[in-house]
């Protein structure tokens, strides 16, 4: 199990260090009624983190080619090459000033001041539908507890400590709001304002840091 959390870090890391969820997150907070809203939008997110483990889950638990250790081993270090690959292309399209794939169109941003709870929970479904980063991070946890050939039991808690982890930068404000809600305005105001200055330079040196990192483990893992 240490072997696997050890693993699970750098997935943990790239899956919440995306600039995006947060600022969400925070305008969420800020608009009327946010914290209601702000538990939805994570909501929707977690669902779709559970509902991949379990499908998929079931689909490495079946599979020939994941069913021995070296087969196990391939599809990893496969999925982290992907990924290293997809974050260094968004560190590329960062730099020229470009969208990235997998960020909610400029319009959309704007309606998050505004929605209801209900449909921050929808949005956030289908956000995390439509961000291939964010399920090669989590087919990447996957493979990583299927190399590991845990029981059951465990299978299930390492995944979920994935999960955690992947959620920890926006449950965070959520949790200050929650038991603090005076202090918090002004933390997630000023939160909220660095964000979206430093959005893209975030973005390029953390696809960068941990693209270089996937690319190195999958190479190194396929030629192993």
């Amino acid at each position: 199990m240490n072997i696997v959390i050890t693993e699970f870090i750098p997935l943990m890391l790239g899956a919440a260090l995306v600039p995006v969820w947060t600022i969400i997150v925070l305008l969420l907070l800020k608009s009327e009624g946010g914290l209601l809203k702000a538990v939805a939008f994570v909501s929707g997110q977690i669902l779709v983190r559970l509902t991949q483990g379990l499908a998929f889950g079931l689909v490495f638990g079946s599979s020939e080619a994941a069913s021995t250790e070296q087969g196990a081993a391939i599809i990893v270090s496969t999925l982290l090459l992907v990924l290293g690959i997809l974050l260094l292309i968004t560190a590329f399209l960062k730099w020229r000033k470009q969208e990235d794939p997998d960020a909610p169109p400029p319009k959309w941003m704007t309606m998050f001041s505004s929605v209801s709870a209900g449909r921050a929970f929808l949005l956030s479904i289908g956000l995390m539908l439509v961000a291939a980063k964010q399920w090669v991070f989590t087919l990447g946890a996957l493979g990583v507890i299927r190399e590991a050939e845990l029981e059951r039991p465990e299978n299930i808690i390492a995944y979920l400590i994935f999960v955690f982890g992947a959620q920890l930068l926006v449950l965070v404000p959520i949790v200050i709001t929650a038991v603090a809600p005076r202090q918090a305005s002004h933390l997630l105001a000023a939160g909220s304002d660095w964000l979206e200055r430093n959005n893209r330079t975030i973005v390029v040196a953390v696809s960068v840091v941990f693209g270089a990192y996937f690319i190195f483990k999958g190479i190194s893992g396929l030629l192993g």
